[in-house]
């Protein structure tokens, strides 16, 4: 026999029902976009960034005919209206919602499971950056992000006005990390928002993003940070292999991507090593010059076919692709102490042993054009015998972006800022 709960008390259930119901705000009427458009497979993501829109295909046609004249036009167009009049199931196959359209709208776009999906992946690399660096008794660290000068030299910094003094946002919490090494804080690392001025309208450059900073003293040689490094993006890449597979599986069935290929230990290749293996295929790359973008996506695709890996290292860059307080290599003024790292032919991470003498790092600063009185505290905390470190800045979303073979970085990232978008 089944018993029903007194009538007062179904009454009370009902009302807070109600109540429940008039909480839960009602949706427009008209959405920006149909969710089942924005969540169909995409196999090319150019697509949706506007360089091939399917629409754009009609008009082209059209313009062809135009120039074979109006008997042409005229058939192209009714070819068109027949596809409208019946409702082409094709045609509407081949709608996708452009990439500006979804950033304007983003908060409804972040309901897509994919983009969701890459927020958690997003959320699982912080979480694996901190586990990995903590067990290994690192110190997290919180550095100003309103500063007196520049950090990684250049005039790319967001200039601002601190109650009557010049001041600029972080590029990276670079000086202040290296303070805390000098502090006896042997190990540090920190996840915060960095600033770029950069007028980089490009696929993989943001003006905010999250930065997943680390520094580290050493004993002997600064190899044995760039091997640390490479056990950490082994362990994060392990990690998500393991417990992100329905996240990788979502992202897979809208964005279909080659799944990412690494190896124990991580490969290191000298510099001029990377010159050697572009020269092999016909590329000539300048061994005192930094890697183009072209260069570097070649030398991923060269790596992943000799090496079998779409994660390496190339280490001792030439002075000129390198900031001011980077160490010189001791056996060749040319090169330095410094290192990239790579997923799938894309730099990730940037990294290097730091000049720790104090008089060679203010000579190096000068000749940056860095002036030394914005950097006065920096420079002084050398004067107490720092102990030779190393370390890196990590891109996170460029992580994730590597990781899912993402085309654009703004999808991995929950809010944009780049040169053209300070909303929403």
């Amino acid at each position: 026999m089944i018993r029903r709960p007194p009538r007062s008390t179904r009454k009370e259930s009902s009302a807070a029902s109600d109540v429940y119901k008039r909480q839960v705000s009602r949706c427009v009427a008209v959405l920006p976009f149909q969710m089942e458009d924005a969540m169909r497979r995409v196999v090319n993501q150019e697509i949706e960034e506007g360089e091939e829109k399917p629409e754009e295909k009609g008009h082209k046609k059209k313009e062809k005919g135009r120039k074979e004249g109006k008997k042409e036009e005229k058939k192209e167009e009714k070819k068109e209206e027949k596809k409208k009049e019946e409702g082409n199931e094709e045609e509407k196959k081949e709608i996708h919602v452009l990439e500006v359209t979804r950033l304007n709208n983003r908060v409804l776009d972040l309901r897509v499971p994919a983009n969701q999906a890459l927020m958690k992946i997003q959320s699982g690399v912080g979480k694996y950056y901190r586990e990995f660096l903590y067990n290994n008794d690192f110190v997290e660290i919180h550095s100003p992000k309103i500063n007196p000068g520049v950090s990684e030299g250049g005039t790319q910094v967001f200039k601002l006005k601190y109650f009557g003094r010049d001041a600029c946002l972080a590029q990276s919490p670079q000086l202040y990390k290296q303070m805390g090494v000098c502090g006896d804080l042997t190990r540090v690392f920190e996840v915060a928002p960095a600033f770029r001025a950069e007028d980089s309208n490009t696929n993989r450059h943001l003006c905010e993003f999250t930065m997943l900073d680390m520094e580290m003293a050493f004993k002997s040689h600064y190899f044995e940070v760039v091997d640390l490094l490479g056990e950490m993006f082994n362990y994060i890449f392990d990690q998500l292999a393991k417990n992100y597979k329905k996240e990788l599986a979502v992202v897979n069935e809208q964005y279909p991507f080659e799944p990412f290929i690494w190896r124990t230990p991580a490969l290191k290749l000298d510099f001029l090593e990377g010159v050697k293996l572009l020269k092999e295929a016909g590329i000539n790359q300048n061994p005192l010059e930094d890697l183009s973008s072209e260069s570097e996506k070649a030398l991923g695709a060269i790596v992943r076919k000799k090496f079998d890996t779409d994660f390496y290292i190339l280490y001792r860059y030439p002075k000129s692709a390198r900031p001011f307080y980077t160490m010189r290599d001791p056996l060749d003024e040319n090169y330095t102490n410094s290192y990239d790292f790579f997923m799938r032919g894309e730099e990730v991470t940037s990294g290097a042993q730091r000049i720790h003498d104090g008089k060679m790092l203010a000579e190096s600063a000068t000749k940056a054009g860095i002036p030394l009185e914005t950097i006065r505290d920096y420079l002084d905390a050398f004067k107490y015998g720092p102990p030779p470190h190393a370390g890196c800045g990590i891109g996170l979303e460029r992580i994730v972006k590597l990781f899912c073979g993402i085309r654009n970085i703004r999808k991995c990232i929950m809010f944009t800022r780049d040169p053209k978008r300070l909303n929403p």
